[in-house]
């Protein structure tokens, strides 16, 4: 593998429902990003169907497998470059219904991540998936997948670092909020968080438009493993690409000092133990 892998969040604007007009939005930012060199691209989650459904049965209309003629046409743009999609879909998975990601490169569908921690009325919608967050080797790294809302429970950015992620990529749906004006928005601060303490890249891509009336923070984000952001959207710039080169295997060596390691000071066998109560 290269050293260096330019990554890019494409912060789209997908149309709720419209599975067709998505797939076209998703294969033309494919196009982009092969034109301009992108080893890996990040796209929203349920970059397929949009977001705000009023039900599961709604859902379920927008609902695809990965039998679907997105991930054939996919494959076939990709041809002979070695990039990364990794692209969030509304999925119907038996008779369970998905918040997924896919992974895609030139060999097809590399695997799917089932959200496995719902937020507010997704519970309502969604099946939460029932296995851990996969690691994919490629020609730029050791790639890790998250959910949005999965990142905010620092076991899940831990379990891909100990099982050897260089970039944890975060296909989200970031509702917006209020926050102070000094500070950015508080889920990249988490993202930093999760960089910094595991030694890892972390890309976040957020998504823009307004869906029934709900915006989104369009806070695409790029942190290296520092916990340093090294590229993000400018603030409500609506539908934006956020891109970075970074050095991937620089996550690999875990040293903060010369005496200490992110990974090689932990003490499982203290933080297993019953918390005493004095």
């Amino acid at each position: 593998m290269s050293g260096v892998a330019r990554v890019r969040c494409d912060q789209l604007a997908p149309v709720l429902g419209d599975v067709a007009a998505n797939v076209e939005t998703i294969l033309r930012s494919v196009t982009r990003a092969l034109d301009d060199g992108v080893d890996v691209l990040v796209l929203p989650e349920l970059a397929t169907s949009g977001y705000v459904f009023s039900d599961r049965a709604e859902a379920e209309r927008a609902a695809i497998t990965t039998d679907h003629a997105l991930f054939e046409r996919l494959t076939e743009q990709l041809g002979a470059s070695t990039m990364i999609v990794v692209v969030g879909f509304c999925e119907q998975d038996d008779r369970s219904l998905r918040n997924s990601v896919a992974v895609v490169d030139a060999t097809g569908v590399r695997t799917v991540y089932r959200k496995t921690h719902l937020w507010d009325r997704e519970t309502l919608v969604f099946d939460p998936g029932d296995d851990g967050p996969p690691v994919v080797a490629t020609a730029h790294g050791r790639i890790g997948v998250l959910v949005c809302y999965d990142l905010e429970f620092p076991e899940m950015p831990r379990m891909l670092a100990l099982a050897g992620a260089d970039l944890i990529a975060v296909p989200t749906n970031w509702p917006v909020g209020s926050h102070p004006e000094r500070d950015r928005v508080a889920e990249v601060i988490a993202a930093q968080a999760a960089a910094r303490g595991n030694g890892v890249f972390i890309a976040c891509c957020d998504r823009a438009g307004t869906e029934r009336g709900q915006d989104w923070n369009e806070a695409s984000v790029v942190v290296d493993q520092f916990g340093w952001v090294v590229a993000e959207a400018p603030v409500r710039a609506g539908a934006t690409t956020v891109t970075a080169d970074v050095f991937p295997t620089l996550a690999r060596d875990k040293s903060t000092s010369p005496h200490n390691d992110w990974l090689g000071d932990r003490r499982p066998e203290i933080y297993a133990r019953e918390v005493p109560q004095a």
